[in-house]
């Protein structure tokens, strides 16, 4: 491409790229929040975290890649490992499926090798040993040194995936560029082609978890290529230019070059744009330069939190604070182009596209925690998932950069849009976004949707985990109901309001549990609440039991402490959820972990559940149960999270409830509150105010609220709005040892869901 035609993208790129940049908080970087950062915190257990280098919701994400050997390496490294096959530029983080890692390098010297080898046997192979002695990790960079002696530093931006090798021996300097190799993808089509002596261009097509995803790349070098040799898989085809399912290329330099330099820049559009994005973000080849935008763009989301406490709570709070911001990643180039799931090219966007959506997981604690942090992301969230609708006739479940996963059970978008419209967040089409959620609401070819409108719930003899489906429609609907009110809709609200109390044809009064009804309206039986699969494993519920979904209601706390009969009777069998203690049953899925009682926080529809005691007016027992799990839960170690921490939702419930407030209900905007764990925190809002929050006599000991003021004023609630937070107040809590029992326990003042 010529310096002309270069210069005319970088124009028409800018305002693109200053809308991207738009939302990127205004605060000073001079405190390296980026040091309390440990991103090897969740890499081991089950918690599936990405390791490598990214920037705040880039498109890419550069790290290592062991051989793939199952759940636990989902995100492509697992801390338990000790071989790396290669670097590559997409990964998840904390999700339970996996899928990406495309277009992978591998450093290497001597004689050409195209296998990543076995776990038992990689001699011979491109792959490499490596020791955790020898990696270094932080936000924006990662750095191993390999065990077949070459050197590795990452670092990155929005597009870009900046390496730099040091190649220490004395065999000839080669570089796999393996376009077969996924996480758990299948490559279906593959390009690479030697563009000039310092260029290699190509693409990787893969199906996966996501039906596809299209990944194209364009990659510089600060060292002349001497050789580019095609191989299929591992069959020799000549040089330069390869297409074919499972294509890679070995490029060689020359002995004396030892020290190298790659520019890799992906798209999700063409190599033309890969190579604009490269232009636009990464002109020059400055490593250190790059590593401390990257740095000091952490810094900017990292430091919209400040907290006071000791190192350990801040570095288990800051990388919670990191992981949060890794996902929903961008899915645009600078121009704003992106490939829809459609396969479409969308063009000429107003709003920056997003994908990877953990929409089950994030609409219970992320996304209400975002519109309080960034408001303006949210904005181009929702037109995301509107665009997708547009792409793909209904609102996202589960999406995955051009792909739609339909992984979990509801629509989970809609409580999102809900509440970003009920809050007041613009910046988008309501009157669109609603006809949309009525549309995939009532859509006949999402699950679970015709049997609900015919019986008004989810029979468990017609749907597999049917009851759990109907539980998360419920929470669903109540949100799209509370905005159409809000619209002047009545009748879409009187519909979907009549949808959000379905629950009530679930509980069993008799055993104070969710109990799955047939299409005859009989119970099923024999009904055991403890276990996760029933009817020769036909399950009821999605990764959990009766137990735990009793209790996703959190739409409607009040109802549910109405259907138990009153305060008393809810607050006895919520108690007896963290002690009960019952075998789950063969098949339980892994997914149902960090148990206390039956209580599983490593699972998401769980998260809710020890701020219900607020809403039967017994604050103090939600204090010490958080307070409880906040210790117990979250470590300062690779094995440091309770379950999967599926792209920010595990941590943000870590960073909301150390923060001392909550929102149960995912759309209607109040915050209960729980137990703080700093003695300060302070929240830079993006209209400039700040929100703070002092915890006098704060400590291990004192967790129970015993009075409250907001901005100098007595405050006898145990909730705040999310309009107090946004209005720049002041929260302040004096901690005691002792429960206040009184403290939040009169009905005017509890938290109430808006019907």
């Amino acid at each position: 491409m010529n310096n002309n035609k270069i210069k005319l993208i970088l124009k028409k790129t800018m305002l693109a790229g200053v809308l991207a940049l738009g939302f990127l908080p205004a605060l000073s970087a001079s405190q390296n929040y980026t040091s309390y950062v440990d991103p090897l915190i969740g890499s081991g257990g089950h918690g599936h975290v990405f390791v490598g280098a990214n920037v705040p919701f880039g498109e890419l994400q550069v790290g290592p890649m062991n051989i793939f050997k199952g759940w636990d390496w989902c995100s492509g490294y697992h801390y338990s490992d000790s071989i790396i096959v290669g670097f590559s530029h997409t990964h998840l983080s904390g999700t339970g499926c996996s899928d990406l890692g495309d277009i992978s390098l591998m450093p290497y010297m001597g004689k050409e090798r195209t296998s990543q080898g076995r776990q038992e046997d990689i001699s011979g192979s491109a792959s490499s040993y490596f020791k955790h002695a020898n990696e270094s990790v932080a936000p924006g960079f990662y750095s191993v040194k390999l065990d077949n002696g070459v050197n590795v530093e990452l670092t990155a931006t929005d597009h870009v995936g900046l390496h730099h090798y040091i190649y220490t021996g004395n065999e000839t300097p080669r570089l796999l560029i393996d376009l077969k190799t996924g996480i758990d993808s299948r490559s279906y089509e593959t390009y690479i082609r030697r563009v000039d002596d310092h260029t290699v261009e190509g693409f990787r097509f893969a199906h996966g978890w996501a039906p596809f995803h299209k990944t194209f790349f364009y990659a510089t070098f600060s060292r002349p290529i001497k050789s580019l040799d095609v191989f299929s898989d591992d069959t020799p085809q000549g040089k330069n230019e390869l297409q074919g399912r499972n294509v890679k290329g070995n490029v060689t330099f020359a002995d004396s070059d030892r020290d190298l330099l790659v520019k890799v820049a992906i798209s999700s559009v063409s190599c033309a744009n890969a190579e604009m994005n490269l232009n636009t973000e990464l002109p020059g080849w400055d490593f250190s330069a790059t590593r401390k935008a990257a740095v000091d763009k952490w810094n900017k989301w990292l430091g919209i939190i400040s907290v006071e406490g000791n190192d350990t709570d801040k570095k288990v709070f800051y990388t919670a604070l990191y992981h949060m911001f890794i996902a929903p990643t961008q899915y645009a180039d600078v121009n704003g182009d992106f490939r829809g799931m459609d396969d479409k090219v969308y063009t000429g966007n107003k709003f920056r596209n997003y994908s990877t959506f953990s929409l089950w997981d994030t609409y219970r604690t992320l996304q209400p925690l975002m519109t309080i942090l960034s408001p303006r992301l949210v904005s181009d969230e929702v037109n995301s998932m509107l665009s997708i609708y547009d792409q793909n006739g209904k609102l996202p479940i589960w999406p995955l950069l051009s792909g739609e996963t339909n992984c979990m059970p509801g629509y989970s978008s809609v409580p999102v849009i809900a509440d970003a419209y009920l809050k007041g967040i613009g910046g988008f089409d309501a009157d669109r976004a609603l006809r949309y959620m009525v549309s995939t609401a009532t859509n006949p070819k999402q699950n679970g949707v015709p049997e609900l409108m015919k019986y008004g719930y989810i029979p468990a003899d017609k749907k597999r985990e049917a009851t759990s489906i109907n539980l998360e429609y419920a929470a669903d609907d109540w949100g799209l109901a509370l905005m159409a009110k809000k619209m002047g809709c009545e009748d879409i609200y009187n519909t979907f309001i009549k949808r959000g109390l379905s629950y009530n044809m679930l509980f069993d009064s008799k055993i104070e549990k969710i109990h799955p009804k047939m299409t005859d309206g009989t119970w099923y039986e024999p009904y055991d609440p403890f276990l996760a699969n029933h009817r020769n494993g036909v399950g009821d519920f999605t990764e959990g039991n009766g137990w735990e979904y009793t209790f996703m209601v959190p739409q409607d706390p009040e109802g549910l402490i109405s259907a138990h009969g009153g305060d008393k009777a809810f607050v006895k069998n919520l108690d007896e959820l963290f002690v009960a203690k019952g075998d789950l049953g063969e098949g339980a899925p892994p997914d149902v972990s960090g148990m206390v009682g039956q209580y599983a926080h490593g699972n998401e529809p769980n998260h809710h559940i020890p701020y219900l005691y607020v809403y039967a007016g017994e604050q103090w027992k939600t204090a010490a149960r958080i307070r409880s799990l906040m210790h117990q839960f979250y470590k300062a170690d690779p094995d440091g999270y309770a379950g999967n921490e599926d792209c920010g939702q595990m941590s943000s419930w870590l960073v909301s409830s150390a923060l001392g407030f909550y929102q149960v209900n995912p759309s209607n905007g109040v915050y209960v509150f729980g137990s703080p764990l700093f003695k300060e925190a302070s929240i830079k809002l993006e209209n400039g105010k700040i929100f703070k929050i002092i915890a006098k006599n704060n400590s291990d000991k004192n967790i129970y609220i015993k009075s409250a003021k907001l901005n100098g004023r007595s405050y006898s609630k145990s909730f705040i709005t999310y309009d107090d937070i946004m209005r720049g107040s002041t929260l302040e809590l004096t901690m005691d040892s002792k429960p206040n029992k009184s403290f939040g326990a009169s009905k005017v003042n509890r938290p109430v869901s808006a019907r």
